[in-house]
């Protein structure tokens, strides 16, 4: 699946780094489509050779990449969390968006 949208990804590896999700658009060569792909871990990476990429959401060169295998299945994927929490976001802040504030 897309780290984003959660579409399977049926492409053979290895993965070229301009290869992008055919439902999203998203860069399928990136950090978080990747195996070792960790957050929290120096860099959010779990293989100790690999350089930090600094956006782990565009396509790189990384010399480590190996998708994750649980992404050749769908899933729910990010882009909908992301979408329910931009939601909420703009209804918090309509609640105050007549509001006239006097210091």
């Amino acid at each position: 699946m897309c780290w984003y949208c959660g579409a399977a990804i049926t492409a053979a590896e290895p993965l070229g780094r301009s290869l992008r999700c055919e439902a999203c658009g998203k860069d399928l060569r990136s950090c978080r489509n990747c195996r070792f792909y960790l957050p929290g871990k120096r860099g959010d990476c779990s293989e100790p050779n690999a350089e930090p990429g600094l956006e782990k959401e565009r396509g790189n060169f990384c010399d480590w990449f190996s998708l994750n295998p649980r992404f050749r299945s769908p899933s729910g994927g990010e882009g909908k969390q992301r979408n329910a929490e931009g939601e909420a976001r703009s209804a918090f802040e309509g609640l105050f968006s007549g509001c006239l504030f006097i210091a």
